[in-house]
């Protein structure tokens, strides 16, 4: 992978965990609750969301190892159920609020890519040679093939952090949408897996289940921007 395709991946890296955590407070903040418009949360500005292991220092270890692909995350939005009307109900469209943004933004890259395909076909020969190609770039200036390339890690970054928060694990977002549909005992007992949460993570991905969740998701997006 090529240092232009890793600024790539870190810009659509900041720009996702910025989006996903802006609009978790947006969204409590229309429920009734204005602790993180208050912090200067609700924002796109990434400073305002930086976590120093999350945003910083765990990409840039990926990056050193060379790894296909960056992952991160930024501070959570701080969120008082005091002040939420429904609180089980409310927190349940707090927590879908951040995949759903990052789903959206997919949306919006995979359409770009699209019309970028429609007004130039050399767009598509160049995903195709970048995506089946080890992740090379061919020397020179393409200004909408490059806007293409930066489209294609949007979709692809923005959609696995999506379905990736979307796992019903304390604490990812999927475990508070799960908890808005459970009665208040069956959340409650639910929630007391919390404290294992991040190794009951670590051990699916070590067992190659997010691979089998995430692997579908690249071969789509992949599909989408070469057909």
């Amino acid at each position: 992978m090529s240092i232009a395709s890793y600024i790539i991946m870190a810009f659509a890296l900041f720009f996702a965990v910025t989006v996903h955590e802006a609009a978790h407070g947006w969204a409590a903040y229309k429920l009734g609750d204005p602790t993180a418009y208050r912090l200067g949360r609700v924002t796109l500005n990434p400073l305002a969301h930086i976590d120093p292991m999350g945003t910083i220092i765990f990409p840039l270890l990926l990056i050193v190892m060379r790894s296909p692909f960056l992952f991160g995350w930024a501070k959570p939005v701080p969120v008082n159920p005091l002040n939420l009307r429904n609180p089980r109900r409310d927190n349940l469209w707090i927590s879908a609020a951040g995949p759903g943004s990052n789903l959206t933004v997919a949306a919006f890259a995979l359409i770009g890519i699209v019309l970028l395909k429609a007004l130039n076909p050399n767009v598509r020969l160049f995903l195709r040679a970048f995506i089946f190609g080890g992740g090379g770039l061919p020397r020179g200036f393409y200004l909408l093939e490059g806007l293409a390339l930066i489209l294609y890690f949007f979709a692809y970054i923005n959609c696995f952090l999506a379905i990736f928060n979307m796992i019903p694990i304390p604490p990812l977002d999927g475990s508070g949408v799960l908890m808005g549909f459970l009665s208040e005992e069956a959340a409650e007992k639910y929630d007391r897996i919390r404290p294992y949460g991040f190794l009951i993570i670590i051990g699916l991905f070590f067992f190659g289940f997010l691979n089998l969740i995430f692997r579908p998701i690249y071969i789509l997006i992949a599909t989408i921007a070469v057909a």
